[in-house]
């Protein structure tokens, strides 16, 4: 928010993901030195347009409309959100605790936008969703990535990926409104590009991994909490009563979600195959071979040499 004081939405959405994908490029260099192998790329680009471009533009643009707290509680949809990508995409399962609970929680999400929007959703609420649709693809899709190849180079090539798109939608923000930032907003823009773009994503990466896509996601449900505070604290903003309670209740299906069981689902079990004689495959009939090992002992009462005839 203090970025956006002084920037388009636009420039913070899209420029934190160039600043971000520019360390995330001498990461790569210094570390790994590997490009992600080739059945990985169409994931990572997945990654790139929920994650790192989506996501960003699309609730810097409804932030123009809406206030920050106001935003947190409608971005409480995004942990229900991911656990259902996670187990479109990764085949993971919860238990029907944890369906009730996410399901409530993200009821509680969309009476509270009603609410506050009148009795209809706004329009900065339709961008709301949409970037946490995107967003949500892009955690389930990267926290199966994470399984098989390191957190850091998920959310590395994942900004790389969305620099050609960030960077243009940077340059034309930034020539529309012009460069007069405090060095407050450009702590902000630092953070955002720094903290919530990169490092913030490898331990979640890593975690999701760890814990299950589904599960871990159900965290994120603590943010209105954060988000609320925040704006009371740095910006100034009032919540009203409906705020505090959505935001009471969200925490509560977190609390529920979490503790519920998850897992993925096992892969079924391969057909049983019944061994057939290849004799008994074609449609001659095999061979009678016999063994004739000839009388069971010799006339001195030793065993004879065994011999066979076919």
């Amino acid at each position: 928010m203090f970025a956006l004081r002084a920037f388009d939405p636009l420039l913070v959405g899209a420029g934190r993901t160039v600043i971000a994908a520019l360390v995330a490029v001498a990461a790569v260099l210094l570390k790994s030195r590997r490009l992600p192998r080739r059945d990985a790329v169409v994931p990572l680009l997945v990654v790139a347009a929920g994650c790192g471009i989506g996501f960003g533009v699309l609730s810097a643009l409804a932030l123009r409309h809406v206030s920050a707290s106001h935003a947190a509680v409608v971005i409480g949809l995004l942990p229900v959100s991911t656990a259902v990508a996670a187990a479109l995409i990764g085949g993971e399962r919860g238990s029907r605790a944890f369906w009730v609970s996410s399901g409530g929680g993200a009821l509680v999400v969309l009476l509270y936008a009603l609410t506050e929007g009148a009795g209809s959703l706004q329009p900065a609420d339709a961008l709301l969703f949409l970037a946490l649709v995107l967003a949500a693809l892009g955690y389930a899709t990267g926290g199966r990535l994470a399984r098989e190849m390191p957190g850091y180079e998920v959310v590395a090539w994942g900004l790389v990926l969305a620099l050609p798109v960030a960077l243009p939608i940077s340059l034309l923000a930034l020539l529309g409104s012009g460069l007069h930032a405090s060095s407050e907003s450009l702590a902000g823009l630092l953070y955002v590009s720094l903290v919530s773009m990169f490092l913030g994503f490898i331990p979640w990466y890593r975690g999701l991994a760890a814990a299950g896509t589904a599960r871990a996601s159900q965290t994120q449900l603590v943010q209105p909490f954060l988000t609320v505070g925040w704006a009371i604290l740095f910006l100034g903003e009032r919540p009203g009563l409906v705020t505090l309670v959505a935001a009471a209740l969200v925490g509560v299906s977190m609390t529920c979600s979490i503790r519920s069981r998850t897992g993925r689902r096992r892969p079924s079990s391969p057909a049983r195959r019944t061994l057939v004689p290849r004799s008994a495959r074609t449609s001659e009939a095999p061979a009678l071979v016999t063994i004739d090992v000839g009388p069971t002992s010799g006339a001195d009462g030793s065993a004879p040499p065994v011999g066979a005839r076919l």
